[in-house]
This record gives C-alpha cells, sequence and structure tokens, in this order.
C-alpha cells in the first residue's frame, strides 16, 4: 500500500498545514489599513503644507514622518524646531505628549510578531491608528506578518502625503488655515468609531469632563493637563472596576 500523500496528512491534521505565504498577509494588510490610508494620506499631506509655510526645507517633512513618525508630536515638532526650542524641552514634551503608548505597550499584540527585527520595527511604529486596528476583536487571528506589513503601510501612506504635500506645497496660498486641526479631526473619527463598536459611555464622558477642567483651570498647559488627568481617570476607574464586579458577584 502506498504511503499517504502530504495533501492527505494534512487535511486530517490541520496543525500540521503551512502557513499563509507572505504575499496573502500583504494583502490582507492592504486591504485592513485602507480605511486609515484614506485619512492618513491627506493628512500627511497637510502635515507636509504645514512644514513648507513655517519656513522650513521640504525634505523637514520626510524625515519627521520617516524618523519621528509620532503623530500629534509631529506637528507639536514644528512649532518647536521653527522657535529653537532647547533639545531638553523637546524631549520632555515628546514624552508627556506620547506617554499613553506605555498603556498601550500592555495589550498591544507584538508576542505575535516573531523576529527580532520585525518585533522592532512594530514597536517603533505602534501608532493610535495601528493599535486600534490590531486590538480589536477581529484582529484577534491576524498573524505577525500580517500586523507588521499594516504598520509599515500606514508609515508608507504617511510619508508619502507628507513628502507630496511639502513638494506642492509652494500652489497652496501661505495664508492657508487650519491645517494643524487636521490630526485633531482624524482622532475625533477613531474616537466615534471607537464608540460605535463598544459603547462604553463613561470614557467619552470622563475625557469631555477633563478636557473642561484642563480648559479653564490651566488653559496655557490645556493639552497636558487633560492627558494627566484622563489618565489618572482611568487609572482610578480600573482600580475600582474589581470591587464593582466582586460586589455584583
Amino acid at each position: 500500500m502506498n504511503a499517504p500523500s502530504d495533501a492527505v496528512v494534512d487535511r486530517h491534521h490541520p496543525d500540521t498545514a503551512a502557513p499563509p505565504p507572505a504575499t496573502s498577509d500583504f494583502r490582507s494588510a492592504l486591504g485592513d489599513s485602507s480605511s486609515v490610508g484614506l485619512a492618513l494620506f491627506p493628512l500627511g499631506i497637510a502635515f507636509g503644507v504645514l512644514v513648507v509655510h513655517a519656513g522650513l526645507d521640504w525634505w523637514w517633512a520626510s524625515a519627521i514622518t520617516a524618523f519621528v513618525y509620532a503623530g500629534s508630536l509631529e506637528f507639536l515638532l514644528v512649532g518647536l524646531i521653527t522657535a529653537a526650542t532647547p533639545l531638553a524641552q523637546v524631549a520632555l514634551t515628546a514624552f508627556l505628549v506620547n506617554f499613553r503608548h506605555v498603556f498601550y505597550a500592555l495589550s498591544f499584540p507584538l508576542h505575535r510578531v516573531k523576529s527580532r527585527a520585525g518585533k522592532a520595527y512594530s514597536t517603533y511604529t505602534m501608532t493610535d491608528e495601528a493599535y486600534a486596528l490590531t486590538t480589536g476583536e477581529s484582529a484577534q487571528s491576524w498573524s505577525g506578518r500580517r500586523i507588521v506589513w499594516l504598520q509599515a503601510l500606514c508609515q508608507v501612506y504617511w510619508v508619502v502625503g507628507a513628502t507630496l504635500g511639502a513638494v506642492f506645497g509652494a500652489l497652496v496660498p501661505a495664508q492657508l488655515a487650519g491645517l494643524d486641526f487636521a490630526l485633531t479631526a482624524l482622532f475625533v473619527v477613531l474616537a466615534v468609531d471607537a464608540h460605535l463598536a463598544k459603547r462604553d459611555i463613561p470614557t467619552p464622558v470622563l475625557a469631555l469632563v477633563c478636557a473642561l477642567v484642563a480648559r479653564f483651570v490651566l488653559p496655557g498647559q490645556m493639552l497636558l493637563a487633560a492627558l494627566g488627568l484622563f489618565t489618572a481617570g482611568l487609572l482610578a476607574r480600573r482600580a475600582f472596576a474589581p470591587r464593582r464586579e466582586t460586589a455584583r458577584a
């Protein structure tokens, strides 16, 4: 009797099936990132225009988006660079603005990325958009290669958009205003989508209260104060959550 073929073995033992090819992961990541890319690409164009209108050379847009790649910090960085802000103040601002990524790391699926290079790049490109896409229920079965491809595509949308915006920024009137609000608008859309996916009313209410308190108590440092209050509120809510669950039981 002839030995069973590999196809038969794979059919009866699905655990031995070969992993999906890299091209399949790329195509899946392309589809996963397309909706975010529709926002990141024009947002990158707005950032590139903002860079050249701030008096910087066009290549600054490519360098910042490629090597800093920190969303809201990049918009702040343009003003810090043009104002010749001391490096220590820039570092402190970067730490405070991006401190939320410490909490992202607690649930980001980095353990699925196998290679060291992939882990390093995935850690570097862990943005708000990538976190939102890779931690949802539909992403629980994604492979590490699919996650890294998604993050790489998100950065490509951002860098290419910023470069094009900077190169052709001279064609846009210099008095054009409101470009720095583009990132805020994107976060509003992401917040609305997150609320529709998981209707957690206390979280947006807490964010609104923190923003209002910071606006009237510390108007000159509203962003940092609101982030600090919101972080403290989330930690307090997390600390009291087990007690409420125990009381219900």
